[in-house]
């Protein structure tokens, strides 16, 4: 199986009333079935904050320019997915990029329009999420930035 590296960029949405934004990826996708934030590749002489910014747009609809944004973490991650264009399954090295966006509407007014390679969005208390499969990588950055407690 071929190998190949991809810098990604995800993006912790969090409304103004404490809850975090996930969704599902797609079939065949890096932690498939698992609750992600939106989020998608750099492109060449793209930078990460513009790769964030329209990422958020095509995966959630929402333009992030209203809220505040910080970098919170740089991982290393890895996962097997299939390749829209040719249908190979291959082994994906990821450093993921992770940023913390705090919208200033409450999450029920915030219009959210699941598009590209994210489906099946929901907002999420810290204590709902105690029950739910979340992809290691947004569980680690989740318990790292104090949103959710180590699970035992």
């Amino acid at each position: 199986m071929r190998t190949i590296h991809r810098d990604i960029v995800g993006g912790f949405i969090f409304s103004k009333d404490n809850k975090v934004l996930l969704g599902k990826n797609r079939q065949g996708g890096v932690y498939e079935g698992s609750y992600v934030v939106p989020g998608g590749g750099v492109d060449e002489g793209e930078s990460q904050y513009q790769a964030l910014r329209r990422e958020m747009q095509e995966e959630t609809s929402i333009d992030i320019t209203t809220g505040k944004i910080t970098q919170v973490n740089t991982s290393t991650g890895e996962h097997e997915k299939t390749l829209r264009d040719t249908g190979e399954r291959v082994h994906v090295n990821m450093t993921f990029y992770d940023y913390s966006i705090a919208l200033p509407q409450d999450a029920d007014s915030v219009v959210v329009c699941a598009e590209d390679d994210w489906t099946s969005p929901r907002w999420f208390t810290a204590d709902e999420l105690a029950t739910e499969n979340i992809g290691l990588p947004t569980c680690r950055t989740l318990q790292k930035i104090g949103f959710m407690n180590p699970i035992a």
